[in-house]
């Protein structure tokens, strides 16, 4: 867990415009030990032989609905309810490095 050293989870704070405390970042290190931990134990597996599933269930679900457009509003009319537009799209200010 020497990689993950206050420091680095400051710096990752700093990048998403988080403060930490020094109890926050001991949790962070405690957390993120555990979750290495568990990471570890999945890694160690065999899975020789076993055949990937493309979907987490064997049987096809049929209870999802089709997806039906009822009410679609122009690019134009959208973007008239946003506070700023550029090149066609939302703008949105960058909070992350």
């Amino acid at each position: 867990m020497e990689q993950f050293d206050d420091a680095y989870f400051r710096k990752l704070a700093n990048q998403i415009m988080f403060d930490l405390s020094e109890e926050e970042i001991r949790e962070l290190k405690g957390e993120f030990t555990t979750l290495l931990e568990q990471l570890d134990l999945l890694n160690r597996i065999d899975t020789e032989g076993v055949e990937e599933m493309i979907y987490p269930f064997e049987t096809p679900t049929h209870y999802l609905r089709k997806d039906v457009s009822d009410h679609v509003i122009s690019k134009e009319e959208a973007l008239r309810n946003v506070a700023s537009v550029k090149e066609g799209h939302v703008a949105v200010p960058k909070v992350v490095k």
